[in-house]
């Protein structure tokens, strides 16, 4: 089927599932440059520092620079600790920083205000609401002993996974997709997934899936990282139990930015996190040697916070507040779709015979806000050879099987343009086209990938 979208007024073709490429109009750079003219989110694109001559198609790995964060953090660096030091915490309101930030977040997430507090790492956030989602699961029925979760999921997920399955005498079982649900077994105590697949860009049906594990009995885990600030998300509507998320990524706060955590407020006091720490304490400042948590979310809280980290957080998500005006999550969705979908078109109309497949789904319920392309042969090199370009996207491992060696492209509606994917497509033309990527110096690996 071939469908026509009109994301912002203008129309072009797309391609919904696969026809020949011949059969589809060549979408021309004047539609491109009239999409981005029509662009309702384009003034969103001034909120950033984005290097000339540079294509960034990384944002799902480390979102760009808003350009209030350097000064915001200089703030707070001379002026809150510089001059009011630890006066700030009162002044400044830096011990409320978790839960404000929190509560900026929950909108975009489908949480309630103070439901959600940012804090930690997403693995360190994961092993608190993993453990707090086997405790309640064994206080129903202990003889539940399974975790299952995807084949493909993000590993750090897997490794937390598999310690408190170790720790706590689990299994953990991982399955593919498609053979999920037909493993929601009265064994499982826990299933754990990753709304939006970090290699894929493929979404899980998060609704659906939390309505089959509930109707087994089976509490879920959702990790958000490739989803806030991408794509919509409900976890009230949903009825999950507990999600967690990334700040550095679509949400802009900067490398190392704190994550969040999410706790349906059915089992949030249920019971303690197991990193009771001082700022989980429900009275943090009477210094009494006994643990009492904190009521709701803010039990999910440990040690000290990241404030000059928080502080930079604070302006990513500021800048969803302003693009409230422009349609909020909505629109940014709608670019969302209309950006991969040019993608995936440009790619296969352009770059047709140099052995490319597409992992991503086509379908726009099943997908994040990346692409992500496949290659038998010289995946990293490719992506080298088009960082070496200005085009800036990632490369992820497959297992030699399966899951194979991805070429991955995050289109952050709130900074990438449509003539910015063509020109990235063009360069993937040139790339091929000239076998640019068998240069030696892109097939030297680096300590990061």
């Amino acid at each position: 089927m071939i469908l026509i979208i009109h994301p912002f007024g203008a129309e072009f073709w797309i391609s919904s599932e696969n026809p020949p490429m011949n059969s589809l109009p060549q979408i021309t750079l004047a539609q491109v440059q009239q999409l981005d003219a029509e662009d309702i989110l384009r003034p969103m694109r001034d909120h950033f520092e984005l290097p000339p001559h540079v294509i960034y198609l990384d944002g799902n790995s480390l979102g760009a620079l808003p350009k209030a964060t350097a000064q915001r953090v200089a703030t707070v660096v001379k002026h809150e600790w510089g001059q009011d030091l630890i006066r700030s915490w009162n002044s400044a309101g830096w011990f409320q920083l978790p839960q404000r930030l929190g509560n900026l977040i929950a909108p975009l997430i489908g949480a309630g205000q103070n439901e959600v507090v940012a804090t930690d790492s997403t693995s360190i956030n994961l092993y608190k609401v993993l453990f707090a989602a086997m405790a309640t699961s064994a206080a129903g029925n202990p003889k539940r002993r399974v975790i299952i979760s995807e084949r493909s999921n993000f590993p750090t997920d897997l490794y937390i996974a598999e310690s408190l399955c170790r720790e706590r005498d689990y299994q953990l079982k991982l399955l593919e997709p498609d053979d999920i649900e037909a493993a929601l077994t009265p064994d499982v105590a826990v299933l754990l997934l990753t709304h939006v697949n970090y290699r894929t860009g493929a979404m899980h049906d998060m609704a659906r899936i939390t309505a089959a594990a509930h109707q087994a009995g089976i509490l879920t885990v959702w990790d958000l990282a490739q989803s806030a600030g991408a794509v919509p998300v409900d976890l009230t509507g949903a009825r999950a139990d507990f999600a967690i998320g990334c700040g550095y990524k679509y949400l802009n706060g900067g490398p190392g930015a704190p994550a969040f955590v999410w706790v349906n407020p059915v089992h949030a006091e249920r019971f303690w996190q197991p990193l009771a720490g001082w700022w989980g304490h429900a009275a943090p400042f009477e210094f009494t040697p006994d643990y009492r948590p904190a009521p709701g979310i803010s039990r999910y809280l440990c040690g000290t916070q990241p404030i000059l980290n928080m502080a930079a957080l604070e302006c990513g998500l500021d800048v969803f507040t302003a693009a409230q005006a422009l349609g909020g999550m909505t629109a940014l969705r709608a670019k969302s779709l209309a950006l991969t979908d040019m993608f995936i078109t440009l790619v296969e109309q352009r770059c047709s015979g140099h052995g490319l497949g597409l992992a991503t789904p086509r379908a726009h319920d099943q997908r994040g806000s990346q692409v992500c392309l496949t290659r038998d042969e010289g995946a990293f090199a490719i992506v080298q050879a088009l960082i070496a370009r200005g085009v800036i996207g990632d490369f992820r491992a497959g297992d030699g099987g399966l899951h194979k060696d991805i070429l991955r492209f995050g289109l952050t509606p709130l900074y990438v343009g449509f003539e910015d994917v063509w020109n990235a497509v063009d360069h993937l033309r040139q790339v091929l086209e000239g076998a640019e990527w068998l240069r030696p110096e892109f097939t030297q690996k680096h300590a990061v990938t």
